[in-house]
C-alpha cells in the first residue's frame, strides 16, 4: 500500500477534510480531487472559486474546471461555465461520459444541464457589491459597459493595475494503489474580458498529472502558464531526471523567458512520482500559502511556499 497524500493551495483548505476522507475510506485519487473541489467552490469566503468568485466585466460569473488521472491521462475540462455549483464534477463528466476533453460557453451549460448537473446563483451579495465598488473606483459606469457595443478592453486593462486579479485552487492527491490524480477550479481573473479563458481549465498550462512522473498545477497568471506549458514542463523536467525542486525551477526559468504580453505573479505546486511536494512562489504575495497531509498525520498542515522573484 502506497502513502496517500494531498495537496492543495492555500484556497483549498476548507476542502481538505473531505479529500482525506475520501483517501481514508480507499476511494481514488480522483475521487479525493473531487470531493475536495467541491467544498471549495460552495464556500463564499473563497473569492476566486465558484459560488462568491468574481464576476466577468459584465457582472456574471464564468468558471473553469479541469480533472486529470495520472494512471490513464485522461481529462475532462469546463470553461466559462455559468450557472452550475461544481464545475469540478461537470469536468469529470467530460471526462468519462463524452468523447471530448474541453466543453466551454453555451455548450458546456448544455452539456451540465444534458447530465443533470446541480444549478446554483454564483454571485454572491458580496462579490456584486465588489464588483460596483471596482466599477465606482474607476469611473466605470455599469450602464455603459453593459451596452452591447461597448469596449470593454481599456476596462480589463484596469484590472491588472491592483494585481488582485487572480486565483484558482488546484488540489492534487496520491491514492492507497499509488495513482495520481490532480484537479482545478475556478472563477478567473476578477472582471475579466467575458469569455477569457485561464491555465486552469488547459491541460498541460495549468495542470498535468502522470502516474510515473508526478503531478502539477498552476496558480495566478495563466496567461503566463499557457505561453509556457508549465505544468506540463515541470512533469517533463522530472521525466528526465530532475527532481521535484528542479523541474519547478526549471519551469520558472521558462518563465522568465517570456518577454511582452500581461506578465504577473505564478506559484507552482508539485508532487513527483514518489509523492516529494514543492510549491514555488514569485513571492509578490506575502499572502501566499499551501496545505499539506499524509497519512499519518492526524491535520492538514498549512506552509509557506519558496519564494523566488520572477
Amino acid at each position: 500500500m502506497k502513502t496517500m497524500m494531498i495537496l492543495a493551495n492555500g484556497e483549498g483548505g476548507v476542502g481538505m477534510q473531505a479529500s482525506m476522507d475520501a483517501l481514508s475510506q480507499a476511494k481514488s485519487a480522483l475521487d479525493a480531487v473531487e470531493a475536495g473541489i467541491r467544498l471549495v467552490e460552495l464556500d463564499p469566503n473563497v473569492r476566486t472559486v465558484g459560488v462568491g468568485g468574481a464576476p466577468n466585466i459584465l457582472g456574471k460569473v464564468e468558471c473553469d474546471a479541469a480533472i486529470m488521472c495520472g494512471t490513464t491521462l485522461r481529462t475532462g475540462a469546463v470553461g466559462a461555465l455559468q450557472g452550475y455549483l461544481h464545475p469540478i464534477s461537470v469536468a469529470r463528466q467530460v471526462m468519462e461520459k463524452s468523447p471530448h476533453v474541453m466543453i466551454v460557453g453555451q455548450g458546456a451549460a448544455r452539456f451540465a444541464q444534458e447530465i443533470g448537473a446541480e444549478k446554483g446563483a454564483l454571485l454572491t451579495e458580496a462579490a456584486r457589491a465588489n464588483y460596483a465598488n471596482w466599477l465606482g473606483d474607476h469611473a466605470v459606469p455599469e450602464s455603459e459597459i453593459t451596452q452591447a457595443d461597448a469596449e470593454l478592453v481599456p476596462v480589463v486593462w484596469l484590472t491588472t493595475q491592483t494585481h488582485a486579479t487572480h486565483g484558482t485552487t488546484v488540489f492534487l492527491a496520491r491514492d492507497s494503489q499509488g495513482h495520481l490524480a490532480g484537479g482545478t477550479s475556478t472563477s478567473g481573473w476578477a472582471f475579466k474580458y467575458p469569455g477569457r479563458l485561464g491555465d486552469s481549465p488547459i491541460i498541460g498550462a495549468g495542470l498535468y498529472v502522470d502516474d510515473r512522473y508526478g503531478a502539477a498545477a498552476c496558480t495566478h497568471t495563466g496567461e503566463m502558464t499557457i505561453r509556457a506549458g508549465t505544468a506540463r514542463a515541470m512533469l517533463a523536467y522530472m521525466k528526465k531526471g530532475a527532481t521535484v525542486q528542479a523541474a519547478c525551477h526549471e519551469a520558472f526559468q521558462d518563465l522568465r523567458a517570456l518577454q511582452g504580453g500581461y506578465l504577473g505573479p505564478v506559484v507552482l505546486h508539485a508532487l513527483d512520482a514518489n509523492g516529494t511536494p514543492y510549491v514555488l512562489s514569485t513571492g509578490s504575495d506575502d499572502n501566499v500559502s499551501y496545505w499539506w497531509w499524509a497519512k499519518g498525520m492526524q491535520q492538514p498542515e498549512c506552509r509557506k511556499p519558496i519564494t523566488e522573484a520572477l
